[in-house]
């Protein structure tokens, strides 16, 4: 075999892994594995808005949901204007379904509330955050922890009403809504509205309890205890013990108003009560407006005093005084305008409102027979009035006049005002005596007095010298003896004495002449001629025959 046709083997070096990488790529594929196992079964991040760190610790303080654990705060910063905490808390894959736009955060602590002692477990354990679950499908990253437990779950069964007052702070947050005694509801939030400067308290009424919410139901602030004064003495009622011990809100129909339709919408608003005789004050929806024109003093008359007659109340006082008088008018000289309204309700059970113009007429056709009204007091240690109304006919005759386009119901001044004016005329009176011209006079009479006592001094002085005198004490004997001779000479003249006896025979004899004198004097009385021409002849009467 020759040389060119051998061939040259080639020897080329075997590739292979060196051992080396065996390590790093055991470590990457860990690596990958677990961050994939984290990623699987980590949960969302969600940032809660808290007014406050306290009792907050990053790693410790766990998020919980119905006691099982969900998530865990990792991050506590304050917000960028330092008014409130930002915490940002890892939760658990399972968690994710829970957070939804009407899930709710509240921080679990020992308090002291309506309902006892709650939260002591975290007395050792430390305070948690408690997670309620929504039910809405949107999601949602971000919440705002509150201040206290939710009185009712987003998705509880009931209805949510909304209370409007005047004033804030009547109702507290977990306050019970009371239905005849029973606790039907709570008070859900508080809050204040600006733009209506009303404060607003939102309710939720527990199912089936909120069909007992009508169209006209009427809602009124209960202390758990209701103390009245009647005629049989006083009377006491109470309420629950929690409605006595934290108060709430009690809802009703009145009597007599009806009940209107059941209320299905949530959010509807109904307007707080102070108590129930405001609500039956309130309801009185068909009133007639006067002004009344106060000559006296208003001072004790408040808004909402009493309008009656003979004792019975049949309007209200609206405003005192109704304005005051402007620059132009003269201030001394006005009347006090105070506004009332005469509510039909209470004289008539039901008087259709169409029928308003004619009762106003009337009633002020009364006011030309003495319809007046007047200011009386009702409580003498307050000095409260109201106005009492009632018949004076022998007032002056009524004149029709306005004030504001309102008629003026006729006034007259009370029985204090009318007392306290006659004492000052008494006063007026007595200041207009001429005092220093009567005291003179006075002086002079007393100086006069002085003088006739002493001239009576003297002449007791004078008798009683003259009585001690010999002389004088024999007068009594001599006017004893004068005494005993006429009692003599009267005897003389008693129905036994001849001298009585003589002048009744003298007196029977006058008679018998005055008897006999008769004739004559009624001759001369006839015809007084008589004595000097005679009496003239009389013929006997001739009788006249009748006619047929």
């Amino acid at each position: 075999m020759s040389d060119d046709n051998q061939t040259t083997a080639q020897i080329k070096p075997k590739k292979q892994v060196s051992a080396i990488w065996i390590v790093p790529i055991l470590a990457l594929a860990m690596g990958a594995w677990m961050l994939f196992q984290y990623v699987t079964s980590t949960g969302p991040q969600i940032t809660l808005k808290l007014p406050t760190a306290e009792g907050i610790e990053v790693g410790k303080t766990e998020i919980k949901a119905l006691n099982v654990k969900v998530g865990v705060i990792t991050d506590v910063k304050l917000s960028k204007d330092y008014d409130h905490i930002i915490a940002t808390a890892q939760m658990n894959k399972d968690a994710k379904r829970m957070l939804s736009e009407d899930s709710m955060f509240w921080v679990v602590k020992p308090r002291i509330g309506r309902d006892g002692v709650s939260g002591l477990e975290t007395l050792l354990s430390g305070a948690y955050i408690q997670l309620q679950p929504g039910n809405s499908k949107i999601v949602k990253e971000h919440f705002n922890v509150l201040d206290i437990p939710p009185v009712a779950a987003p998705d509880a069964e009931g209805l949510r009403l909304v209370l409007t007052h005047r004033e804030a702070g009547k109702l507290g947050v977990g306050d019970p809504v009371i239905y005849k005694g029973f606790t039907v509801g709570r008070v859900e939030k508080t809050s204040f509205d600006v733009d209506s400067r009303r404060a607003l308290y939102q309710l939720f009424i527990f199912k089936p309890y909120d069909s007992l919410v009508r169209t006209k139901t009427h809602f009124w602030l209960t202390s758990g205890i209701d103390l009245q004064l009647n005629a049989e003495g006083f009377e006491v009622k109470f309420g629950s013990l929690e409605s006595l011990i934290t108060g709430g809100v009690t809802f009703d129909t009145i009597p007599g108003a009806g009940t209107g339709s059941e209320v299905t919408e949530n959010m509807t608003q109904f307007r707080l009560f102070d108590d129930v005789k405001q609500v039956r004050e309130g309801m009185y929806d068909d009133y007639i407006q006067f002004v009344m024109m106060f000559e006296e003093s208003v001072r004790g008359l408040k808004r909402k005093a009493p309008v009656e007659y003979r004792g019975l109340r049949i309007g209200t006082v609206m405003k005192v005084p109704m304005r005051m008088p402007t620059p132009e008018e003269d201030f001394s000289a006005k009347k006090i305008p105070v506004l009332v309204r005469i509510e039909l309700g209470r004289v008539y059970e039901d008087l259709p409102s169409t029928k308003l113009p004619m009762f106003k007429e009337q009633l002020k056709s009364e006011f030309a027979k003495g319809l007046r009204g007047t200011l009386k007091t009702g409580n003498l240690l307050t000095g409260a009035l109201y106005i009492d109304t009632d018949f004076y006919p022998e007032e002056k005759p009524y004149v029709p006049s306005q004030f504001e386009g309102l008629d003026v119901f006729p006034t007259k001044q009370g029985g204090f005002a009318q007392v306290q004016r006659q004492v000052n005329e008494f006063l007026t009176k007595i200041n207009r005596l001429p005092m220093e011209e009567t005291l003179d006079s006075l002086n002079a009479t007393l100086k006069t007095s002085e003088r006739t006592l002493a001239s009576a001094e003297r002449v007791a002085s004078s008798v009683d010298k003259l009585l001690n005198q010999s002389d004088t004490q024999q007068i009594p004997a001599d006017i004893r003896q004068s005494l005993q001779q006429l009692q003599k000479t009267l005897d003389g003249y008693g129905p036994n004495s001849t001298m009585y006896s003589e002048m009744e025979s003298t007196l029977q004899e006058l008679e018998q002449v005055m008897s006999e004198f008769k004739p004559v004097l009624k001759q001369l009385n006839e015809k007084p001629n008589s004595l000097v021409f005679g009496e003239d002849d009389i013929n006997d009467p001739i009788p006249v025959r009748g006619q047929k």
